[in-house]
């Protein structure tokens, strides 16, 4: 799918997205931090609902990719505003939103603000609260008193940024200080050798979900980014079993 559309979300900027029409509900890719929707995962599932003929969506957050936006001025409440523009005023119908990392934790945010609207949900090593317990706190000193944080990127050459405002964001909204309400069938897959998001995050979040539909997928030899082709095998299965009878 080569057409890249574009959406005004106001204030200048102008969000890419890829929308393959098709049988619903509507697949909706959410990237991790610092990634955008032509990344592997984002990819092969576009690649599985075009031999279905399902409806896929994935996108770019404001400063990321192909959309417009300075990245270093976003925050999570804004991406979480990309998330819900892309619901209200893309797709039609009920969706199902795959999150990846940061991306799972906007897929939680997103289902909590549009409950009659999200079907399911399938989060790869979901990262909900990181800015809570993925920073030292000499990290988070840093953060408060010089206004980011740079460090080096162990999957590019691009280092990551963390800004005070997008770390202020993220502590507002954070999820699970108590139980997630949201009822729709949830799926975590999640790599045991994951060394930025431990795996038992996927059973703590398992826990908090008032859902009774969820189950928690472990990758005995996988990493972060479960990007190898036996992991987007099992992402790919995991979604079409979720989406078979919708």
């Amino acid at each position: 799918m080569d057409r890249i559309d574009y959406l005004d979300v106001g204030d200048g900027v102008l969000l890419a997205y890829r929308h393959r029409p098709g049988r619903g509900p509507t697949l909706l890719f959410l990237p991790g931090y610092m990634s955008d929707m032509e990344g592997g995962k984002a990819t092969a599932l576009d690649a599985w609902a075009a031999t279905q003929g399902r409806a896929m969506l994935r996108f770019d957050y404001a400063g990321c990719g192909a959309s417009g936006g300075e990245f270093e001025a976003q925050t999570l409440h804004d991406w979480r505003r990309d998330v819900l523009a892309m619901i209200d005023r893309v797709v039609e119908g009920p969706v199902v939103l795959a999150g990846s990392s940061m991306g799972g934790w906007l897929m939680l945010l997103a289902a909590l603000a549009r409950p009659e609207r999200v079907a399911g949900l399938v989060g790869i090593a979901p990262a909900p609260d990181f800015t809570s317990w993925g920073f030292t706190e000499e990290q988070k000193l840093t953060i408060l008193r010089e206004g980011r944080l740079v460090e080096p990127n162990p999957h590019g050459e691009q280092p990551i940024v963390t800004t005070r405002a997008f770390w202020e964001s993220g502590e507002a909204l954070r999820l699970l200080h108590g139980p997630v309400a949201l009822d729709c069938p949830v799926r975590l897959l999640h790599g045991q050798r994951d060394e930025d998001v431990p795996w038992t995050w996927s059973l703590e979040i398992m826990n908090r979900l008032r859902s009774g539909d969820v189950q928690t997928m472990l990758v005995k030899e996988g990493d972060h980014r479960l990007s190898r082709d036996s992991d987007l095998a099992l992402l790919i299965a995991t979604v079409a079993a979720l989406m078979e009878p919708m």
